[in-house]
């Protein structure tokens, strides 16, 4: 198992201390939150992200994913939505991160037109990131919560470049079942994002283990050289402990539930 956090956890954190941070606690990787906001985003200059790189390079770690805000099956134009995914893509190029995360934010729409969008959009996506050498990864969340419905989105695509995060949160909060997630998840699988939560009606982030989330029934699905990145929402709920202090107890965590299976 490879483990990684979301800067989520750390909003507005200098790229040099989130690294420091993944070597000191063991994490192999990172997942930056790509956001105007934050230290990293598409307007970096070509400087900029060059020192990004180094100072990922110097502590060792990799930048798993680029987290973005794409919403690829949002109503609207197809332009600008097609715009933006390919700044992520080529920011993730420039940096060296594996894949850019995009949501489906489908809202109120027919599900069928919200997949046919989400998949239209995707399919011309996908030869730029092939290019560029990223996968992009569809997250199991808001109008897409569940495994299936991600998976049908993808499945429609049928492009390697083309995948699936799972977000273990909200596969639970759709009533799927782990192994039920895991199977139309797994042939599209990019990794896996972890977290836990008190109840479906309090989803401030608590430390790994302290929730009810089915963690262990997660993991224990996954293949051996899974990613498993934490996502803990401190930047939505500022009242949230400080994940810096939290990091060394949940890698101790999720390796103590043995999982994935050796």
């Amino acid at each position: 198992m490879k483990l990684a956090f979301s800067t989520l956890g750390v909003p507005g954190l200098p790229v040099a201390d989130v690294v420091r941070l993944a070597a000191e606690h063991g994490y192999q990787g990172v997942e930056l939150r790509t956001h105007p906001e934050e230290p990293v985003h598409p307007g970096l200059t070509p400087a900029e992200r060059a020192v990004v790189v180094e100072e990922f390079k110097g502590g060792g770690v990799e930048i798993l994913t680029l987290a973005g805000y794409v919403r690829v099956a949002a109503e609207g134009d197809d332009a600008p939505v097609l715009a933006e995914l390919a700044e992520l893509v080529e920011l993730a190029r420039d940096l060296g991160a594996a894949h850019v995360r995009v949501f489906p934010g489908g809202g109120g729409q027919d599900p069928a037109e919200a997949d046919a969008t989400a998949a239209r959009r995707l399919g011309a996506a996908a030869p730029h990131a092939a290019d560029m050498g990223v996968r992009i990864l569809l997250e199991t969340h808001d109008s897409h919560r569940a495994g299936a419905d991600v998976a049908r989105v993808v499945g429609t695509v049928g492009h390697g470049r083309i995948g699936a995060l799972w977000d273990v949160m909200h596969t639970w909060l759709a009533d799927e079942e782990p192994a039920a997630s895991h199977a139309v998840l797994a042939p599209h699988l990019g990794y896996v994002q972890v977290k836990d939560i008190a109840s479906a009606e309090d989803t401030a982030p608590l430390a790994l283990g302290d929730g009810v989330l089915p963690l262990k029934a997660c993991l224990d699905v996954l293949d051996a050289d899974t990613w498993v990145c934490w996502e803990y929402e401190k930047r939505w709920h500022p009242g949230a402990p400080e994940l810096p202090g939290l990091l060394a107890a949940g890698r101790e965590h999720l390796l103590r539930l043995g999982a994935p299976k050796q």
